[in-house]
């Protein structure tokens, strides 16, 4: 039996890493299940979702240089969820940018130049350190 890559193929768990798991697929050959593949959630561990002699369903990802790519969580069909509309485009007549380029930079030049003058008149006075004038 040929491994088909995307088909969904039965095995069974015959060694488990730290990073993933082995099985055996139906035709005698071993595939890697990698850590990143076992579950949609954050696996620190595989022993926690794995156990060696485990009868699983796993997809075939790739075969490179007769090493099988497997993966459980994409055995599992997601309903794909509906996009999330962009705020500045909710219905097709509202859309406003809310401030152009120019604007913003001239606010940016604005506040820049207060800031300095600020920071100009609170140290005029402070220069020269201790003691008198050297000379």
């Amino acid at each position: 039996m040929s491994i088909e890559i995307g088909s969904k193929v039965q095995g069974k768990v015959t060694g488990i890493t730290n990073f993933g798991a082995f099985v055996e697929l139906p035709d005698g050959k071993t595939g890697l299940v990698h850590i990143s593949e076992v579950a949609d959630s954050f696996v620190k561990d595989v022993n926690d979702h794995l156990t060696v002699g485990d009868e699983i369903e796993v997809k075939v990802l790739s075969e490179k240089e007769g090493k099988i790519a497997l993966s459980i969580k994409k055995t599992v069909e997601r309903p794909e969820r509906p996009r999330k509309q962009s705020q500045n485009f909710r219905s097709k007549g509202s859309y406003k940018p809310k401030e152009s380029f120019e604007d913003k930079m001239a606010k940016f030049l604005k506040s820049s130049e207060e800031n300095l003058s600020s920071l100009k008149r609170n140290t005029e006075g402070k220069r020269g350190g201790r003691g008198g004038r050297r000379g």
